[in-house]
């Protein structure tokens, strides 16, 4: 089952998302190394930053996903 080609104004809205995203995902990264940083760390809240930080890089493969053509075979 194909799905329909995105328009413009869907490809523009998935780039915003695409960059917000990106965005907080460095945000993260920055606040765990400063966390790690800083003894002691907090455990319980680096865990919890590195799984939302893991989630938002699955988010972000599949809007790159979406956003690249399909090539046919």
């Amino acid at each position: 089952m194909a799905l329909s080609p995105l328009n413009e104004e869907e490809i523009a809205q998935l780039q915003a998302q695409l960059h917000e995203l990106n965005a907080e995902h460095r945000d993260l990264d920055q606040v765990i190394a400063h966390l790690t940083d800083v003894p002691p760390p907090d455990e319980l809240l680096v865990r919890r930053l590195k799984k939302r930080k893991l989630a938002l890089k699955d988010r972000i493969l599949q809007l790159e996903e979406m956003l690249v053509p399909d090539i046919p075979a």
